[in-house]
């Protein structure tokens, strides 16, 4: 007997039923499924009704759910050149399975996938698809996250051409979705995309004045037919140490800065799915012409846009890592990272937002986790030898400077890599004050803007390694004598910059106040209680007589009188 819901009414249920199951039938229609405008109402209508159902819902679904799955089979299974939009229909059917699935044990992961694979790669570049795929992702987060925890990580590069087509208008809706995104199999891929999301968008428009449009079909094709071969060459050169062959021909000479269709760049670029690979494009000849290319032709929107999106994806993206991410992954991040510093779209604005934002999460993961510094000793001291005529190498030089002092080189318990982090810190000074020397004694006419500019970082390099040195030594008392030799020989360097003879002075008068230049050079962290050691946060209570201030303040002779640190600190 029918349910009194199913019966009542003008039996609109009955009727919308009907009516798809008569589309999920019907052969004439099976080129183009979607192309019935009332197709999408029905299933809205049945969808709507079933979750208003209260005593007959369990038998709703049951009888709409065969003709909501095979409808959506064809749907997904139409013709690549339909005309008709299918995005908004599948979506609709896939709320309906995640929403009911329990009901009639169906599991939506394979129809999630169909979906991004049959479909999103097709219509990425359509605004209304593109729009209602990221509110279905939001909608869903917690059950994607819960019950298809690899989803989101597998197609992340289908997103990224969806945001790369769509623009800024879809900012803040992406943002929401970007940590759905990460897991261990993602998290350096991602990183390494978001990077390069503006090249992302130079190659969809080569694409796009190429074809016409944006087909996500094509671009399947492509990397089909190459990303097998690509895969294997990839894993020859991890296990024999062989060199990839270049693919790419002469193209790193064309002038029009085209893209080869068979290039690794191209794939890696406008794949759909996540390979676990990380990029090695930045490596391939044809980067530099297409690099060219882009920037000697005017800046599209959708290329303006990107440089914009690019630095906020990156503060989501580092913040999330910094809150969920465990150390291994970190260690891993980390020397990619530094790798890339230098290595990104040249664009002004871009490069300098981008580079800030790696400084801040560097200087943040070794303030969360100051032993990674130890761990990563090796791609650290890397760094600091490539400190010198490359801007963006000083200056990331200049930050791991100031973290090895900061934390001690990781912390009282790694005494060995202290000391080899040491070295390289003299190394640094001895080479960058032998060079300031020989800029100084050249002809000051020949002094130029971009000489001058040089001058001024590599004297702010050698404050940040003059720092550093001081603060190691402090924490490691037994490089206290090297420290001082180090310090001296700028001390007596009167050739040298004034503000790193300056502060060489200081370092050296505050040594000989061991307690005071704990309290003022020592770690951030697991610092002492001994004697003449501040704890600030009492320092309005506490009475010091021999504070040097002298020393710092380049006065003769002793101080007229004793200090009290409630001179110094704000009252409550």
């Amino acid at each position: 007997m029918a349910s009194p819901k199913l019966a009542a009414g003008d039996g609109s249920y009955d009727f919308h039923l009907r009516s798809l199951s008569a589309a999920s039938r019907d052969s004439a229609a099976a080129a183009d499924p979607a192309s019935d405008p009332n197709l999408l109402q029905s299933v809205r209508m049945v969808f709507e009704m079933c979750k208003e159902a209260k005593g007959a819902n369990d038998e709703m679904v049951a009888r709409a759910f065969p003709v909501m799955n095979k409808l959506f089979q064809r749907c997904a299974a139409a013709p690549t050149l339909s005309t008709a939009s299918t995005g908004v229909l599948l979506l609709t059917i896939l709320q309906f399975f995640l929403d009911f699935g329990e009901a009639v044990l169906h599991d939506a992961d394979g129809s999630l996938k169909t979906f991004f694979r049959s479909c999103l790669s097709r219509e990425f570049s359509d605004p209304i698809v593109a729009e209602r795929t990221l509110e279905f992702l939001i909608a869903n987060k917690t059950k994607i996250l819960n019950c298809f925890p690899t989803l989101v990580p597998q197609f992340f590069p289908l997103l990224l051409k969806l945001i790369a087509s769509n623009g800024d208008r879809l900012d803040k809706k992406f943002s929401e979705v970007l940590p759905l995104m990460m897991s261990a199999g993602s998290f350096l891929p991602l990183f390494l995309s978001l990077m390069d999301l503006p090249m992302l968008v130079v190659a969809l428009e080569k694409v796009e004045r190429s074809s016409g449009t944006l087909i996500g079909s094509s671009l399947a094709t492509i990397q089909k037919s190459a990303a097998p071969e690509m895969l294997l060459a990839l894993m020859d050169e991890a296990y024999t140490g062989s060199s990839i062959e270049d693919q790419s021909g002469n193209s790193g000479s064309d002038d029009s800065g085209r893209l080869d269709l068979a290039d690794p760049m191209f794939l890696d670029l406008l794949k759909d799915e996540n390979d676990g690979i990380a990029a090695k494009h930045w490596t391939s000849p044809t980067i530099s012409s297409t690099l060219q290319a882009a920037l000697n032709s005017p800046q599209s929107d959708r290329l303006k846009q990107s440089l914009k999106m690019a630095p906020r994806f990156l503060t989501v993206y580092f913040a999330t890592a910094l809150r969920d991410v465990n150390n291994s992954l970190l260690c891993a991040l980390i020397p990619v990272a530094m790798s890339r510093y230098a290595a990104m779209f040249p664009d002004k604005d871009f490069s300098f937002e981008v580079r800030k934002k790696l400084s801040d999460f560097l200087l943040a993961a070794f303030q969360r986790s100051p032993d990674i510094i130890a761990l990563l000793k090796k791609p650290i001291t890397d760094r600091l030898g490539e400190a010198h005529g490359n801007p963006a190498k000083m200056e990331l030089a200049l930050h791991l400077c100031w973290a090895i002092g900061e934390h001690g080189a990781g912390g009282i318990k790694h005494k060995d890599v202290a000391r080899e982090l040491f070295e390289n810190l003299e190394l640094l000074l001895y080479e960058n004050l032998a060079t300031s020397r020989l800029g100084l004694s050249q002809d000051p006419g020949f002094d130029s803007m971009g000489a001058s500019s040089r001058k001024s970082s590599q004297a702010r390099l050698l404050c940040f390694v003059v720092t550093a040195i001081a603060k190691l030594a402090t924490c490691h008392n037994e490089l206290l004598p090297r420290a001082r030799v180090s310090l001296a020989k700028v001390a007596r360097s009167r050739t040298s910059d004034r503000r790193v003879w300056q502060r060489a002075c200081d370092y050296l008068g505050l040594m000989n106040e061991p307690a005071i230049c704990l309290s003022v050079l020592g770690p951030s962290t697991a610092q002492g209680n001994g004697p003449g050691i501040v704890n600030w946060s009492e320092g309005g209570t506490k009475m010091v007589a021999h504070i040097p201030f002298y020393l710092l303040a380049e006065q003769k002779g002793p101080p007229s009188h004793d200090f009290s640190y409630a001179d110094l600190l704000p009252a409550e």
